[in-house]
């Protein structure tokens, strides 16, 4: 039987993939599988991930004869797993050794649908510690109940897929695939499902995941018309939560946090090229008129100044036809 199946999309990281699988055999165990998703790699991926798959116990490579990017790479390992619990890695991320094993403890022990993990994030040669924003520790919790307050970082902005591990009751329940196509994002509406839907979740202070930031090919790091999914994954946080039992509560967290990352975008938009630029404003003006009017409104008055205004901007100039653009 297997116990815990992980999930690792690659896409061209030839120059990473070699300690991210370096850390993933300091995790194996007999009863670990390890699928490997090749995301139609360009570069000596596809090499490196043929050497894992002889020399890695447990491993499994899944190819894709097209890029279908992060989301429907991470959905085609759910869809091969086996394991009673679930994880995620990325394929320039690493792990510290033996760190699956203890998270997998920790779950068991607490016996709960999903538990979320702190993580250590690497610039260069810069480590710092990212912790889920959240205080209490190593109990179980109900997941609804830490998605408010609106206005504070709560473990919904936490959407890091690999910062935890998942029991199989929520594939089962359909709560674990994301959105097939999404480029960026893709976290976004799966977090929020997840704290809607699951029935219990812990947060435990185990550090042990190593993610990886300014990598080239990310898409942190390319002002390319794939960084527009944000509005279409938080297009779907909005329209799903408003049909949640709780929706007049639970909206003006989604709207409040979809206007704070549009905002950061428009803050930002000199690092795309003119007509990406153009279409950013006009789909993030529409995207503000197809939000809920009071709920906007009451988001923006508790904004800063300044990323308020550069949204109450953007609805005030733009033109019905460059909307419509």
């Amino acid at each position: 039987m297997v116990k815990l199946s992980v999930i690792v999309p690659f896409y061209n990281v030839q120059t990473y993939a070699p300690d991210t699988l370096k850390s993933l055999a300091a995790n194996a165990r007999d009863d670990f599988e390890f699928l490997l998703v090749d995301d139609c790699s360009r570069d000596e991926t596809p090499e490196i991930l043929a050497r894992a798959e002889r020399e890695l116990p447990g491993a499994r490579v899944l190819r894709h004869e097209q890029n279908g990017g992060l989301a429907t790479a991470r959905n085609a390992g759910l869809n091969a797993a086996r394991g009673e619990y679930l994880t995620f890695l990325d394929g320039d991320d690493w792990l510290a050794p033996d760190y699956f094993p203890q998270l997998l403890s920790a779950i068991e022990e607490l016996g709960c649908d999903f538990i979320r993990t702190d993580h250590v994030q690497c610039t260069a040669r810069a480590r710092a510690v990212h912790r889920v924003p959240h205080g209490r520790r190593g109990v179980v919790l109900d997941p609804r109940e830490v998605i408010l307050p609106a206005d504070r970082s709560t473990p919904v902005d936490y959407a890091y897929a690999w910062a935890g591990m998942y029991h199989r009751r929520l594939l089962d329940d359909g709560l674990l695939h994301f959105r097939d196509g999404l480029r960026t994002a893709e976290d976004r509406p799966w977090i929020w499902r997840l704290h809607r839907e699951a029935k219990s979740m812990a947060i435990v202070g185990l550090l042990g995941v190593f993610y990886r930031r300014g990598v080239a090919s990310s898409l942190t790091q390319i002002g390319d018309v794939r960084q527009l999914d944000f509005l279409r994954a938080f297009d779907q946080v909005i329209e799903e939560t408003a049909r949640d039992r709780e929706a007049e509560m639970l909206l003006p967290k989604a709207v409040r946090t979809y206007c704070a990352i549009m905002s950061h975008q428009l803050g930002s938009i000199e690092r795309f090229e003119p007509p990406i630029a153009r279409k950013l404003r006009a789909m993030s003006a529409a995207a503000l008129k197809r939000m809920p009017q009071d709920v906007l409104k009451e988001a923006l008055d508790s904004m800063d100044v300044q990323r308020a205004s550069r949204l109450r901007r953007l609805r005030r100039r733009l033109s019905p036809a460059e909307v419509a653009a």
